[in-house]
């Protein structure tokens, strides 16, 4: 039996990783976070029995306490981060799935890594920000970090057994998102709901920004490099507008290896909850007597701008990606919210770091004091 905490749980990736638990009777739910939407995690709660429930907000972790007092057993509610590292670290977890958006995350993650905790990652702002951290004590504590974005998965999958084996290039594929072929005058005229009508994926809000930015697939290049050790130079964006290819890996010698599939996060998701085996998924399968064709193109640098932001950040260094990622959440919040519009979100992000005073080797201290740096900067500047 594996149990399993969930830092995140009421958002897109946290449901369906209960989704996954839910279909297996050999996992069993530890733990539940959210920020603010305690009627979800009661239903939660009421349904997995998890051992703890962390919320953001004291005065929510009063109302779930109140409104949970009749299950059995009982539920511990904890609250602010206190309670994300008390439910990071917990004794009776095994694994700890990131689910959260935002760099809340890098501190639980941390604290779980120092309980011997492994890792099935999907806040990528972990790693954005603090991999120079992560990646070494992980090494340490002798704990495994287990991507569950679909592309970082793939690259994952495709190295499996490859040890000792020298990758040439990653291939990291990108849908292209909702305005994939538009030029920079077509963005200028964005809505919010055209930027969340994502063409494959069904994702949360923010991610799906993210997209439509490019400025995720930039990320994810910042997380590859991380994951894989392997410099940003050697890690290739590919659109590949169907999502089929999830990503690839070329050798030294030559040869490429991509993950297929159809487009489901459940997939990476129990991959990283079973590692190394693999177990029955129900769902729809790729069926290439239908499948038409695999297509692919080079990613516009000179319009999602996100993306080229994101290679400048890397290749910079130190609290950089920090600034890039922490722009990127406050723009999009606004943009959310439709106080700026689409194109604002690179102006925000190129302000701050042309703005900003490199720090070589951040410690978690400074990421979030740089984070705080950064919304101030944004605040003090635009007017939306």
């Amino acid at each position: 039996m594996k149990k399993v905490a969930i830092l995140g749980s009421t958002g897109s990736i946290g449901m369906q990783t209960l989704d996954v638990i839910r279909n297996h009777d050999d996992l069993k739910l530890a733990a539940v976070s959210a920020g603010s939407n305690i009627d979800l995690l009661e239903e939660q709660i009421r349904e997995f029995h998890p051992r703890i429930a962390a919320v953001w907000s004291e005065s929510k972790a009063k109302e779930l306490r109140t409104s949970i007092a009749d299950v059995v057993p009982a539920c511990k509610v904890v609250s602010g981060m206190d309670g994300l590292l008390e439910m990071a670290a917990m004794e009776e977890s095994d694994i700890l799935v990131t689910a959260v958006v935002g760099m809340i995350g890098i501190k639980p993650t941390i604290a779980a890594i120092h309980a011997g905790k492994d890792i099935a990652l999907a806040n990528k702002e972990t790693l954005v920000t603090a991999g120079h951290i992560i990646i070494p004590l992980a090494a340490e504590k002798k704990v495994s970090i287990l991507p569950v974005d679909s592309e970082h998965s793939a690259i994952f999958q495709c190295l499996n057994g490859e040890h000792g084996n020298h990758i040439h290039k990653i291939l990291l594929t990108a849908s292209g998102g909702p305005f994939r072929g538009k030029t920079m005058k077509d963005l200028e005229t964005v809505t919010l709901e055209m930027a969340l009508q994502h063409p494959n994926w069904s994702m949360g809000r923010k991610i799906t920004i993210d997209s439509a930015t490019m400025v995720n697939k930039g990320l994810e290049v910042i997380e590859a490099k991380w994951l894989f050790g392997i410099e940003s130079s050697r890690i290739e964006v590919v659109v590949q507008p169907q999502s089929i290819i999830h990503s690839m890996v070329e050798f030294e010698d030559g040869a490429v290896m991509a993950q297929l599939g159809t487009p489901d996060m459940r997939l990476p998701i129990q991959y990283a909850l079973y590692y190394p085996n693999r177990v029955f998924l129900d769902g729809t399968r790729l069926d290439f007597s239908k499948l038409s064709e695999i297509t692919f193109q080079k990613p516009d640098l000179d319009t999602f701008l996100g993306l080229k932001y994101a290679y400048e950040a890397i290749e910079t260094g130190g609290s950089m990606p920090t600034v890039l990622n922490a722009a990127n959440e406050l723009a999009v919040a606004k943009f959310l919210h439709k106080k700026v519009r689409f194109l604002e979100i690179y102006e925000m992000i190129r302000l701050c770091m042309d703005r900003h005073t490199l720090i070589e080797n951040p410690t978690v201290e400074e990421i979030l004091e740089t984070e705080k740096w950064v919304y101030e900067t944004i605040e003090s500047r635009w007017i939306s």
